[in-house]
């Protein structure tokens, strides 16, 4: 009669008599903040699609199709507040989405305190300029600007 072979708990001595490695990091927060970011990821994606199908329907399909986009075209969109609003809601989902997708990879290979602390400060600086140049741009885009006179969108008085 022939006995089974022991079989260890993971993360215990191994058959060399050493510790499995494990990663040593600061002690995790006790608050939800990772499962509201995993929450934030599937439904952002959701709307997402809905906005970047909107987007893609009527800039590409509608209309002359791609040839039809010219500054006239955006100008046009742009004068309708509610396409500003749903290019802004693209942006802003789109890079808080993409931004904490870059933030859990970080926390997932970045193995160092310090070096995970820099790459995530210099991903939120960078997101946080997009964000605000992009809000700066759909909210202050002038479609009538000054001393130009051809190729203006119709409702221009110049035009």
């Amino acid at each position: 009669m022939s006995t089974a072979p022991e079989i260890r708990a993971p993360r215990t001595t191994s058959a060399t008599g050493r510790i499995a490695p494990q990663y040593k990091r600061s002690g995790g927060s006790k608050s939800q903040f990772e499962m509201l970011a995993w929450l934030f990821m599937r439904l952002s994606g959701v709307v997402l699609v809905v906005l970047i199908f909107g987007h893609l329907t009527v800039n590409l399909l509608l209309g002359q199709g791609v040839h039809g986009i010219d500054f006239g075209f955006v100008a046009g969109k742009w004068a309708d507040p509610f396409w500003q609003v749903w290019d802004l809601a693209m942006l802003w989902l789109a890079m808080l989405h993409g931004t904490n997708g870059v933030r859990t990879i970080i926390n997932d290979y970045a193995e160092r305190d310090s070096v995970r602390f820099w790459l995530k400060m210099v991903l939120f600086a960078a997101s946080a300029v997009i964000v605000i140049l992009g809000t700066l741009v759909i909210f202050t885009f002038d479609p009538c600007p000054h001393g130009i006179t051809t190729g203006l969108p119709d409702f221009c008085p110049a035009a």
